[in-house]
């Protein structure tokens, strides 16, 4: 696992989510671990590294 850390879009605090290197392309929605909000997160792997990371508010 590849811990990554970004700027939650909603609260903008820096937080840090593990990421599966071994799966090639995820999306996914998790949770602000501060403000509790969904994040969609995108994330792109090429020989286990991390070539594209995007994290995006969901709008409702």
């Amino acid at each position: 696992m590849l811990e990554h850390f970004f700027q939650c879009p909603y609260c903008w605090e820096e937080v840090s989510m593990l990421l599966d290197p071994s799966v090639s392309a995820q999306s996914y929605v998790e949770d602000c671990e501060i403000c509790c909000n969904p994040i969609e997160v995108n994330t792109r792997f090429a020989d286990h590294e991390l070539q594209e990371f995007e994290a995006g508010s969901i709008e409702q």
